[in-house]
Formats: structure tokens, sequence, C-alpha cells
């Protein structure tokens, strides 16, 4: 499964040398590969269990007041885990809901020169999930 996204959300450091300073974190697209196993407690209905692998383009990128202190930007690989049900309503067709959480992992961020940083630099560390819910339809051909 490909999705676009728009997701974003950002931050202010509250303390230490990069008080004030502004994070943005950005996610423009996501793709997983799950494999999943169920069980069909009547001929209608399945619940299930899925999980694999995931893969995201994420971003952060941090200011204090107008002046930019770094941006990344990269392709980052993860897992995934999640679940749902499915109901066959007629022959052929079944809807579904499914919950999926995916962890990209930690991206560690050193900015120099700003506040007390200075030419050792200080680090800061974002941590990149998701969380989606899938509504939706499926038809089978044969």
């Amino acid at each position: 499964m490909f999705d676009g996204t728009s997701n974003h959300r950002s931050g202010t450091i509250a303390t230490g040398p990069l008080a004030g300073t502004v994070v943005n974190f950005n996610n423009q697209w996501f793709d997983t590969l799950t494999g999943r196993i169920g069980y069909s407690f009547t001929p209608a209905w399945l619940l299930y269990g899925q999980g694999g692998g995931a893969w995201a383009h994420a971003g952060t990128n941090a200011s204090l007041a107008t002046v930019p202190l770094g941006t990344t930007g990269n392709t980052r690989s993860g897992w995934t885990a999640g679940g749902g049900i499915e109901w066959m309503f007629a022959p052929y067709w079944s809807a579904f809901l499914e919950g999926n959480y995916m962890d990209f992992g930690t991206n560690n961020n050193t900015v120099f020169g700003v506040g007390g940083c200075g030419v050792v630099g200080c680090s800061f560390n974002s941590k990149f999930t998701e969380t989606t819910v899938l509504v939706g339809a499926n038809y089978r051909f044969w």
C-alpha cells in the first residue's frame, strides 16, 4: 500500500541552549508491505492481525527566530503492526476497518553556533511514528 500524506507537526524547545527554537516535522508519503493472519469466526466475518515493513519520506527543520538552524529529509525504513476486522456483506463484496502503527526510528540532529551551542554543538532527537485508520470495501473478482 502506498499513501500520500500532509502530516506535519511543530513544537518549540522550552529549555536549554536551544530554548525558543521551533522544530517542524513533516511526512510526505509512506509505504507498507505487510502480511496478515486471521481467524474467520463465522463465514462472513474475519478478524486479523498484520505486520511487516514500512517506508516513509520524513523531514525535520529547525529555526530560532528567523535564523534556519538545519534541515534533514530522507526516506526512512521501519516496521508496522496492526489489525482489523472484515465483513462479507454480499457475494464477492466485503467491508473492512483496519488500524496500523508505524515506527520509523529516531533522527539525531546537531546544531552549531547558536545560543550556548558554540563549536561543540547541541543535539536533539526527533522520533517518527504514524498511526492510521483505514475503512474501505473490497471486491473479489473470482
